[in-house]
């Protein structure tokens, strides 16, 4: 996996910047703005993402704020220029879901994923803007879901990984009813500023319990398990080198405004006196592919980024497994583009890799 792609698989895509809730390790900066999208955005993004649709597989993520404060009529309107082959996904937290969204989600064939951190004493941190809590708003939209029969996947944040957690959570998500669930584990990145280092056995002694877990009763596709389940297996096979990709994605997020900014959604809306704003571009001026063309020339943080990921390569055991980490995880935690090793590596990549493993060791098969 050497340099960036010239194609991405999915784009992100803002509708508005604002969400109305204010959870406590939300990393976004301008929330409580309602910031939209205009069409005319929209338009250019598909110009570029429509002939890629049409000769593979290709998704655009509605990702705010919360998409749904958009507003159906308008985030219609930013649907329409995309060509039916481009498949929608829409991030949310429920709360405005109801049966009119229901309909829109099934008319437009969008896959909703529900952020919920586990039963409604693991929420206490997702509040409203007068912060009041928002579970029951949540379990509404969810059961609105269930009624017009829409799957939908499930996004947890983990704050604070501790015994017997992960037992619970996945408990909680089979009686929810989703068919997929990602996992993160809290990330001080954007505005979140709370620290995320943990001991390392509680790390992986949370994902080993995961594991446990789900082999009990397999009914959920759990992301970060299989990702290191499908690792471990292709070691073993002798075929880990081709495990990643050839190159990067470069996962344009496409701001309110058209600006665009890559490998890491979590950097639009901020800027640095020696980065500046992160963008490499707007779409209202050039078409996402050229932007995307010229980025190693015309941004230099991606540049230091990529010899980051290099040093990554050089230095880490683990770097088959995770690529070299995240874009916004280094400058957050770091400052920079090029450090290496990250609390997000540690809680996300390594302590998951050994978990999976400790898990692995401590049920191997006795002889007989």
């Amino acid at each position: 996996m050497r340099g960036i792609a010239a194609v991405p698989g999915y784009v992100v895509m803002q509708p508005t910047t604002l969400c109305n809730l204010d959870c406590a390790y939300c990393y976004l900066p301008l929330r409580a703005a309602d910031h939209r999208m205009t069409v005319p955005v929209a338009a250019s993004v598909a110009d570029s993402v429509n002939p890629w649709a049409r000769q593979g597989r290709f998704s655009v993520v509605w990702h705010g704020g919360e998409p749904l404060a958009a507003g159906r009529e308008h985030l219609a309107a930013l649907l329409a220029p995309f060509d039916p082959a481009v498949e929608h996904h829409v991030q949310t937290n429920a709360t405005l879901i109801d049966d009119a969204w229901c309909e829109f989600f099934a008319t437009h064939r969008i896959r909703v994923s529900v952020s919920v951190d586990g039963p409604r004493e693991r929420n206490l941190e997702r509040v409203g803007r007068g912060g009041r809590p928002s579970y029951d708003r949540i379990m509404a939209g969810v059961d609105a879901l269930r009624r017009h029969g829409i799957a939908y996947s499930a996004l947890c944040v983990v704050s604070r990984p501790e015994p017997g957690l992960a037992t619970e959570l996945y408990d909680y998500f089979l009686d929810l009813g989703c068919d997929v669930l990602g996992i993160n584990i809290e990330e001080m990145e954007g505005v979140n500023t709370r620290r995320n280092a943990h001991p390392a056995e509680l790390v992986s002694g949370f994902w080993a319990e995961l594991v446990a877990a789900w082999r009990r009763e397999p009914r959920i596709h759990l992301r970060e398990i299989e990702w290191s389940l499908r690792y471990a297996a292709a070691v073993l096979d002798g075929t880990e080198d081709a495990v990643l990709p050839r190159q990067l994605d470069p996962i344009p997020t496409i701001g309110y405004d058209g600006s665009v900014v890559l490998l890491s959604p979590e950097l639009a809306g901020f800027s640095d006196p020696d980065y500046g704003d992160f963008t490499s571009g707007n779409v209202l001026e050039n078409p996402l592919g050229d932007i995307l063309a010229t980025a190693l020339r015309t941004t230099p943080w991606v540049r230091e980024f990529l010899a980051g990921v290099e040093s990554c390569r050089t230095r880490c055991p683990y770097f088959g497994f995770c690529g070299g980490g995240h874009a916004a995880n280094r400058y957050f935690e770091h400052g920079r583009f090029d450090g290496t090793e990250t609390n997000h590596c540690r809680n996300s990549k390594i302590r998951l890799l050994e978990g999976v493993l400790d898990h692995a060791r401590n049920h191997e098969p006795t002889a007989a």
